[in-house]
């Protein structure tokens, strides 16, 4: 007996501390409601209100999101119409809209609607509102108030300003974003000290759903467009008709110094101090990027006093500085590891590799019979990025400390301090679909694990205007700190992105061929007759989708999406400027006559990524070759025959107007600023003929922008003839820089021709002096190929190990980097220092 009721005794207590757990946990569920969660986190007990008290700051609040049909009321989730999901806040004419029946009945006030007069009445805690469709005049109480924009009716529903809605009601109102909080607080969060917080809240009213099930997963993807029209292997991007810049073009990175940021006020090269060399301060090139304070990943990198070098299927870590001393550190080899390295990054004492690794997948699957004939079974391949990171302290015993592994290919990757961000695609494999197996990515982090770890579906959001059947992932994790990745999963995929300290764009063309027919007779006709008789025709209606997030030290959130005609050329065509998103597209083909004759684009969009300006049809009938966006301008090059550079003025985003346009034959690949009143081009030397042109030699052209009306090419130089070629014209990595040093240099292969025929005349990096007053100055030419290089190819080609590729500086030396060498050239004289061969 006594054992008995020590046995109930015991249930009873676990029974008392059960039951209000549990009561506890009901409480937060009401009809298939969650209560909002919010982690706490130690970075955040230091601001000034912390997430520990974030559910009773929210209150009685309301949150939306602009273009979201999710709202939380009272830390509570609950959509904007259960009817309706088109039911969305949204902006117009740059006046942020709600429902105002939502809004209202979850102040706890009731709505009134009078058909016949169009009415409608808000009644609650003392206050009475009157409004007439469509009239600017609002009733509150006995006196009429002014509104800005008069209410309308929008899928079924009354509209009205936020504020002159919420504080007419008594509330205040914070925004940030495109997230809206109603409460009785001003001010509720602080968007300096609290943007984790603020993103946090976001993802949970965010219009981008979740998958649910791994049949919701699969019924997607076969739905897709892309799938069914067989063009899955490439995401729905039909192969150009002419040639495109890929952005990121990883065989063909190059050093130089750090672009001037289009959000930055900095025209000037970056060059960056270092001590504890001989006790001497020293200033070294960094990569020329696009935007300021965000790093791109290079085939070179150097600390000031070593270079790193991705050299085949290794590393190369060589001292350089001083020069005298250049000499081999060490070499990290991959070839037994089934990895590539691609490009780099050094922060501090981190080195990180991105390559790409490809794994065979072990099937036990039996051979298929067909007949007499045995087929193998289908063998996947699992390729994946891979970015490995070492600590680099001690340059002569490199220790790899961790790497990340994400499933897919490589799109590209930034680096934002010690943050690393990597964006992938990964490919829906349709074999697996055809077995009913569907596919997730997997992924790999050896801080947490050395064993791949599949996605859950259930953690994987897609875009439901434009399903993909690929996945687009983004890791990001700290190269100072062995915290486990972020992984964010998304069923679409990208093509190019656009990166600032704050946002990350990814922008991929949905090809949207409308094909229709010439009308025909009714009547029943043969196919034959029919096929004659129909001319099919189609119209382009391709479009640039962009997927805005929020970039937060390795948390990413997404925010909205937006999307333009046309296509781009690479990442220049994308910019950010104080809160809004600028894009440069062409329409139609170059070859195309009539509606499908192209035309080039300018769109701006605001922080929700709604449109806020345009401007339309510039230059028919030729497509855009560079963009450059710097602060309240942009400068874009368009070709066909001859080459128009447009100035144009972004200063107000919802009137962008051409200020003016200059007409020369060639044209520009490449935009850089020299200053804010100048910006050089790099392109190709071009002749009119028969209706077209002929490229010749290489182009580089300084363009004065002084007068905004009357831009002038101020001087220009031709580099070789038809056949010269620069890693430049394709990658904005391979140009040095420095406005402080008057300094230009790339790399180049110059083709010479005489009456008979072309033939290589020189490869090597070719160094200029620049300035608004003498233009461009040749100080030298520097090669690795010897008189014996070129007797022994016969002059056709050169030795590939000794390709210039990289040129950069540290403190007055100038050094260029082939594969099968390093040389150190004075930065004045340009004569010879000395040299480092690199062992193949």
């Amino acid at each position: 007996m006594k054992k008995l009721l020590k046995v109930i005794s015991l249930l009873a207590i676990i029974a008392m501390m059960i039951i209000p757990a549990y009561m506890s946990l009901a409480k937060d569920k009401q009809d298939g409601e969650e209560r909002i969660k919010i982690k706490n986190t130690e970075k955040n007990q230091d601001t000034e209100k912390s997430k520990g008290s974030l559910e009773e700051r929210l209150e009685g609040a309301i949150l939306l999101y602009i273009k979201s049909p999710r709202a939380i009321v009272d830390n509570v989730e609950k959509p904007v119409d259960s009817t309706n999901n088109k039911v969305v806040p949204f902006i117009k004419n740059d006046r942020t809209l709600v429902p105002v029946r939502f809004i209202s009945e979850n102040m706890g006030a009731k709505v009134g609607w009078e058909a016949s007069t169009s009415t409608v009445t808000v009644e609650g805690e003392g206050k009475f509102i009157q409004l007439v469709i469509g009239s600017k005049t609002m009733k509150v109480g006995s006196k009429e108030v002014e509104l800005d924009v008069a209410p309308e009716i929008f899928e079924g529903r009354t509209y009205l300003p936020l504020r002159s809605l919420a504080e007419t009601l008594g509330k205040e109102v914070f925004y940030d974003r495109g997230l809206i909080v109603i409460s009785d607080e001003k001010d509720i969060f602080n968007v300096e000290t609290e943007k984790d917080v603020i993103d946090e809240i976001i993802s949970k009213v965010t219009n981008l759903p979740r998958i649910t099930s791994y049949e919701e997963l699969e019924e997607l993807i076969k739905s897709s467009n892309s799938y069914e029209s067989g063009y899955y292997r490439t995401g729905g991007a039909m192969p150009e008709m002419e040639s495109v810049i890929v952005e990121d073009s990883v065989s063909s990175v190059q050093n130089g110094t750090a672009a001037k940021s289009e959000a930055s006020d900095d025209y000037s090269t970056t060059n960056v101090q270092v001590q504890g060399v001989d006790e001497a301060d020293v200033d070294y090139s960094t990569t020329n990027v696009q935007v300021q304070g965000v790093d791109e990943a290079d085939v070179v990198k150097t600390d000031g006093e070593f270079i790193y070098q991705v050299n085949q299927n290794r590393i190369i870590v060589a001292k350089a500085y001083p020069y005298d001393k250049m000499n081999i550190v060490s070499m990290l080899n991959f070839e037994e590891k089934n990895f590539t390295p691609m490009e780099i990054y050094v922060d501090g004492d981190r080195l990180a590799v991105i390559g790409t690794c490809y794994e065979d997948i072990p099937q036990n699957e039996p051979l298929v019979k067909r007949g007499e004939v045995s087929i193998l079974p289908y063998y996947p391949l699992k390729t994946t990025v891979k970015a490995i990171v070492f600590d680099i302290s001690d340059k002569s015993n490199i220790k790899n400390i961790r790497s990340v592994d994400v499933e897919g290919s490589y799109i590209s990757s930034r680096k934002i301090d010690s943050t690393l961000y990597l964006i992938a695609n990964k490919y829906v494999d349709t074999y697996y679909l055809k077995e009913d197996k569907v596919q997730v990515p997997s992924y790999k982090d050896t801080a947490i694990s050395e064993e791949y770890i599949d996605v859950d579906c259930t953690d994987i959001r897609y875009f439901p205007n434009f399903v993909q059947p690929q996945y687009l992932t983004i890791a990001a994790f700290d190269l100072e700190s062995n915290e486990s990745a972020n992984i964010d999963t998304y069923l679409g995929a990208g093509e190019n992105i656009y990166a600032s300290s704050e946002n990350l764009y990814v922008a991929m063309t949905n090809y949207n061929y409308n094909f229709y027919d010439t009308p025909v007779l009714q009547q029943r006709l043969e196919v034959d007759t029919i096929e004659a008789a129909v001319e099919p025709e189609y119209k382009d209606k391709t479009t640039t989708n962009i997927y805005k997030f929020s970039l937060n030290e390795g948390i990413v959130t997404y925010l909205n999406s937006g999307e333009v005609p046309g296509t781009i050329i690479n990442q220049f065509s994308m910019d950010e400027y104080k809160g809004y998103f600028r894009i440069a597209t062409t329409t139609g083909n170059v070859w195309d006559v009539g509606e499908n004759a192209s035309k080039n684009n300018i769109y701006i969009l605001d922080d929700t990524m709604n449109m806020a300006g345009k401007i339309e049809g510039i230059a028919p009938n030729e497509r855009i070759y560079s963009v450059r966006f710097m602060g309240d301008r942009g400068y874009m090059v368009t070709f066909r025959q001859i080459d128009p550079f447009f100035v144009i003025d972004l200063e107000d985003p919802y009137k962008p107007e051409i200020l003016g346009e200059l007409k020369i034959p060639g044209f520009s690949d490449y935009l850089h600023p020299y200053d804010e009143n100048h910006i050089i081009g790099f392109g190709r030397d071009t002749v009119e003929i028969h209706g077209g042109a002929r490229i010749e030699g290489m182009k580089i052209a300084l363009f004065d922008v002084t007068d905004v009306n009357n831009p002038v090419q101020k001087f220009s130089e031709i580099i070789g003839d038809s056949g010269t070629d620069s890693e430049l014209l394709r990658n904005h990595k391979a140009l040095l820089f420095s406005k402080d040093k008057n300094l230009l240099a790339f790399p180049i292969s110059v083709v010479e021709k005489n009456e008979k025929n072309r033939w290589p005349a020189f490869q090597g990096a070719y160094v200029y002096n620049i300035d608004e007053e003498n233009g461009f100055v040749l100080k030298g030419k520097i090669t690795h190929i010897t008189p014996e290089d070129y007797e022994d190819t016969e002059y056709y080609y050169y030795p590939y190990n000794k390709y210039v590729e990289r040129i950069l500086f540290i403190d007055d030396t100038l050094y260029t980097l082939s594969k099968g060498m390093i040389k150190a050239n004075d930065i004045e004289t340009i004569e010879e220092k000395s040299k480092l061969v690199i062992p193949e």
